[in-house]
């Protein structure tokens, strides 16, 4: 609940006891004697606060896909959707957009902003240990590859970039290591997701693939 919500609850609350007790209305929410401790004051309470807190529903039924996925653990190589589209030929149909000797770059297809891109090792490999030096080296040049393109394309503020090592980390695929590259903006926290608990995503995937792939050949 935002400072504002919480002013807001406050001095509904305090006008609507207030209205009851025959005590004069203030501009200053807290009260100035002892408050009312009867249960009905706690019960009026928690409705404001439950009016306020609300999130209203918004459809995305494109990502039922995902989140209705079993746990199954982690999965082996041939279920491993990084390692299928290594081995498919279809770059465009799995969101692979560019190949070097040891690594991959994938668009994250339910991305928390524009531009989130994955970079993966080619190889099924779950922990840093597990890579040699030349790997690493591979996946650090290519991870800032991408971010000079998409600092250059998409002119973003800042970046958010890491990686997770574990389920317990909150790793999605656990058995293949993978760096998130997630673009920033001033201001682009905004009222959506604050308010309505929802995150607007301004560019579909097959135009940032395009846009990638097009600064890529170049």
């Amino acid at each position: 609940m935002t400072l504002s919500h919480w002013n807001h609850c406050a001095c509904r609350n305090t006008y609507a006891r207030n209205a009851r007790t025959g005590r004069q209305a203030t501009d200053d929410p807290r009260p100035t004697t002892q408050p009312d401790s009867s249960p009905r004051d706690w019960t009026h309470s928690r409705q404001i606060l439950v009016e306020v807190t609300n999130v209203d529903q918004l459809w995305a039924p494109w990502r039922l896909a995902y989140v209705a996925q079993p746990d199954r653990g982690e999965p082996p190589p041939d279920k491993c959707f990084l390692c299928r589209a290594i081995a498919s030929g279809s770059d465009r149909e799995n969101l692979l957009v560019h190949r070097t000797t040891d690594s991959v770059v994938v668009l994250n297809r339910f991305p928390y902003n524009n531009g989130h891109l994955l970079i993966a090792p080619r190889l099924h490999k779950a922990t840093l240990d597990e890579h040699s030096e030349s790997e690493l080296l591979d996946l650090q040049l290519t991870l800032r590859h991408m971010m000079a393109i998409l600092k250059r394309k998409m002119s973003p503020d800042g970046f958010n970039v890491g990686l997770n090592l574990g389920s317990a980390a909150g790793a999605g695929l656990p058995g293949h290591l993978h760096w998130h590259i997630v673009p920033r903006w001033s201001g682009d926290v905004n009222f959506m997701p604050v308010v309505a608990n929802v995150k607007v995503i301004v560019q579909s995937l097959d135009a940032l693939y395009d846009l990638l792939v097009g600064e890529l050949a170049g």
